[in-house]
């Protein structure tokens, strides 16, 4: 794909992430959510409201670093300026319930102002206390992967920078993890995987301004490096996403042949295999310290042979890869069956030989609906 070609490709994708825009962050009450301003936002803010610049970085560090959510605590604010504030701002949540797995795992439901839900999820480390955040930045999907249940959900709207935030302020709140742990205090909340519903690169203006709030060194001060992004190939925005958030980069694979990707991951007609593994070789900061990883969800007699596992290896020579292997999680309707645990091994063995690591996950949260590929919520498109 040629620069011109690509960057013209990126600007059809924007344009179409506009025509499916959150509404805008204000309360049925009037109010204005500061969550999600950006910094000079913020300031913009202060200067409006006839405050010095500085008192932008003060009401960052109590939103972001802090978890305040009322003004009256904020108490370096000064009593004048929390009233003004509390008359004209909120700094909001999304409504949140949740559901506990057996094995730890936590599903939380998220409702918007306009009544849209996106689920998250929280996966416990089972031998170490921290664990990572599943963020969702779409309320359901348009690529309709076969093997997904989210891809069943048809696509209602872009989450926003505050609801994208919200999903990993809310999880904070559950586990009061305020103020942010600083220096090598451990986290619990210690990585963010933008794998939830939606496809980020689909919606990745809001996306980008989310993770680097989350990235700002006096907020939530979560390393780039804690942050990985998971496309199930949208090619012309995966540069400008590693070359503008340095973040690391997943790839929803699961197959080797255009013939079967094109039905599991039918993105795969507009940008096939081989221009997707040649972005992937392109991915800005991609080295042996920070591989990418390719996701591939093992599906019974359909891409698990050992004739796949080789050509897996084919593809992934130039790229500093890993690959995660992921036992088919059933919802209710679906076509596939996982691989047998035979095969998965089978299949990894051929990847490891060749230098690649590829653990084979262990499925999380399957009793409540939780695991990779079974989030959906009863959310319908919303109408015009």
């Amino acid at each position: 794909m040629n620069a011109l070609l690509t960057e013209a490709e990126r600007e059809r994708i924007l344009a179409k992430a506009a025509l499916f825009e959150p509404p805008a962050a204000v309360g049925a009450d009037g109010r204005r959510d500061l969550v999600g301003l950006t910094r000079p936002e913020l300031a913009a803010l202060m200067t409006e409201l006839g405050e010095k610049p500085f008192r932008a970085g003060q009401l960052w560090h109590w939103i972001y670093h802090r978890g305040e959510t009322r003004f009256e605590r904020m108490t370096s604010l000064g009593k004048p300026l929390a009233a003004k504030l509390e008359a004209g701002f909120t700094v909001g949540r999304p409504e949140a319930s949740d559901q506990v797995s057996l094995d730890g795992t936590r599903k939380f439901l998220f409702r918007f102002r306009d009544g849209q839900q996106a689920e998250t999820v929280y996966i416990p480390d089972r031998e170490q206390d921290r664990g990572a955040v599943c963020l969702s930045s779409q309320v359901g999907c348009t690529l309709s992967c076969r093997f997904c249940h989210t891809g069943t959900q048809r696509l209602a709207r872009n989450l926003g920078v505050a609801e994208i935030v919200g999903q990993f302020m809310g999880v904070r709140d559950a586990y009061g993890e305020w103020p942010s742990p600083q220096g090598e205090t451990p986290r619990l909340l210690s990585t963010i995987v933008l794998m939830g519903m939606g496809e980020p690169l689909y919606n990745y203006e809001n996306v980008a301004a989310a993770m680097r709030i989350v990235m700002d060194n006096e907020g939530i001060a979560l390393s780039r490096r804690r942050i990985t992004l998971s496309t199930s190939g949208v090619v012309p925005m995966m540069e400008r996403a590693g070359a503008e958030l340095g973040v690391n980069l997943a790839v929803s694979l699961h197959a080797v042949t255009d013939e079967l990707r094109d039905e599991l991951v039918p993105l795969n007609r507009k940008y096939p295999i081989a221009m997707l593994m040649d972005a992937c070789r392109r991915y800005p900061g991609a080295s042996n310290a920070r591989r990418i990883t390719f996701e591939y969800v093992m599906l019974k007699g359909v891409n698990d042979s050992e004739a796949e596992a080789r050509a897996l290896v084919r593809l992934l020579q130039g790229i500093p890869a890993k690959v995660n292997l992921i036992p088919f999680n059933p919802w209710p309707g679906s076509a596939f069956e996982p691989s047998s645990g035979n095969a998965v091994h089978r299949f990894a063995r051929i990847v490891m030989e060749a230098g690649y690591s590829a653990p084979i996950r262990t499925p999380r949260g399957q009793d409540i609906l939780a695991a990779c590929g079974q989030l959906k919520t009863l959310s319908e498109r919303r109408q015009k």
